[in-house]
């Protein structure tokens, strides 16, 4: 599954195959445990994803809730988009390849750490990664590249 359309994060998770499922459930448990407050938990993009509201930040490029981070099983493995390693986290993408365990380097995409089964992850370190920007830091930085872009 790339893209999704499923309305809720439950009814995406009854898409997934059992063996899939239980892979996706736990780090969307992991990411819900650790999320700062203010994010909210919703479906974009095809992906379960955690989001700034557009309430607190209407101001955005296209008109879609600013992404914090975002959980998508793909063709061959799954995906947690991460842009607290980009946008005003204390974890920036050099520390988590340094943090990770040494005996499994992280496979990275661009903003995303992409696993098959849960043991090819560092699930504390995503936790800190998750854990790392509340929300009104993640609103500033995203309203200083913004104006840093006009």
């Amino acid at each position: 599954m790339v893209s999704s359309k499923a309305a809720t994060p439950a009814a995406y998770l009854r898409e997934l195959d059992p063996e899939r499922r239980e892979v996706v459930s736990a780090v969307r448990d992991l990411v819900n445990a650790h999320l700062p407050s203010g994010y909210a938990e919703t479906m974009a993009w095809g992906m379960i994803s955690w989001v700034v509201p557009l309430e607190v930040y209407p101001d955005t490029y296209n008109g879609q809730p600013l992404a914090y981070a975002a959980l998508a099983a793909q063709k061959n493995y799954t995906s947690l988009y991460l842009m607290a390693l980009y946008n005003g986290g204390p974890i920036g993408v050099a520390d988590l390849r340094d943090r990770w365990a040494a005996a499994r380097p992280p496979d990275l995409g661009k903003s995303c750490v992409r696993f098959r089964r849960l043991d090819d992850i560092d699930l504390p370190l995503l936790a800190d990664v998750v854990g790392s920007v509340p929300l009104d830091r993640f609103v500033a930085a995203a309203r200083e590249a913004h104006s840093r872009s006009r």
